[in-house]
Order: structure tokens, then C-alpha cells, then sequence
């Protein structure tokens, strides 16, 4: 249970890193922004405690917010991600999934998998720009944030997924 803590933590550490010091300065084509920290709550295993992935979720979105100076925009959007994530990860899975079942391409097969973290990733997008714009007076914007950045996340991804064991 400790190094399952701890390597949460590493990965915590590095995503927020990645994102604070990468990820953030770079903007395609002026609307998509790669979210990677999302990644982060896409891989909770089902038998996590619900408490603790929302604590871990708003816990990095804190983060996040702290170093890209959003203030609260990430952590609602990733508290929120953090609560969906184990009812969509139970629409995923077979009916005689092991308990300890983690949530990758390996153990939920890859269109599974891709479907789960693009309706995550979706959902945080949504509710972050949504923050961020506070209003629908530039939807064209808005909505080209929200598909580009979706995509561009869903693809490192899984670009990742399919590195990781």
C-alpha cells in the first residue's frame, strides 16, 4: 500500500510538473492546450477509495492551478472528472471484473479504454473552459478550445498508454 502511495505521488509530482513547466506554454494553432493531468485520474484502479480520488483529484488540480495561475479552474474541473471517473470506469468493464481491476488498455482493451478517457477528458475540458470563458459570447472559441484540446489529451494519451505495462 505505501509504494502504491508513493508511486501516485511520483506521478503527481511529474504530471503537475510536465504541465506546469511544458504543457502550458504550448497552444496549437491558438486554441488547444494539452491537459495531461487528467491522465492522472483516467488511471485510478476500481477499487480505489472514492474519498481519496477526489481528494487526490482536487489535490492536483490545486496544484495545477497554483503554478499555471487558474485560479480554481483546474481544480474544480479535476474534482469533478475525479467523481465521474468510477461510475464511467463501471460502464467499461465486464460483469466478472476483478476487484482489483486498474483502469488501462491492457486490462479494459483499447476501444474501452479510449472511449472511458475521451469522455473524461471531454468532461474535464468542458467544465474548464467553461470556467475559464464564463460565459458563451465567443462559442466559437470556446468550443474549438474544448475539441482541440480534447483531442490533442485523448491522443498523448493513449500515446502513453501504450508505453506504460
Amino acid at each position: 500500500m505505501a509504494i502504491d502511495t508513493l508511486r501516485r505521488a511520483l506521478v503527481f509530482v511529474v504530471l503537475c510538473l510536465v504541465q506546469a513547466l511544458v504543457f502550458n506554454h504550448i497552444h496549437l494553432f491558438g486554441y488547444a492546450t494539452i491537459l495531461l493531468y487528467v491522465y492522472f485520474v483516467v488511471m485510478l484502479p476500481r477499487n480505489y477509495p472514492r474519498w481519496a480520488g477526489l481528494l487526490w483529484s482536487f489535490a492536483l488540480g490545486l496544484s495545477v492551478d497554483i503554478f499555471t495561475n487558474t485560479p480554481g479552474m483546474a481544480a474544480a474541473a479535476l474534482t469533478l472528472t475525479g467523481f465521474l471517473q468510477p461510475y464511467l470506469l463501471q460502464l467499461f468493464l465486464p460483469r466478472e471484473a476483478p476487484e482489483n481491476l486498474k483502469s488501462a488498455v491492457s486490462s479494459l482493451g483499447f476501444t474501452k479504454f479510449l472511449t472511458m478517457a475521451s469522455f473524461l477528458v471531454f468532461i474535464h475540458c468542458l467544465v474548464f473552459f467553461t470556467i475559464e470563458s464564463f460565459g458563451f459570447f465567443n462559442w466559437q472559441q470556446w468550443s474549438l478550445n474544448i475539441v482541440g484540446t480534447t483531442l490533442l489529451t485523448v491522443l498523448l494519451i493513449m500515446t502513453l498508454e501504450s508505453i506504460r505495462k
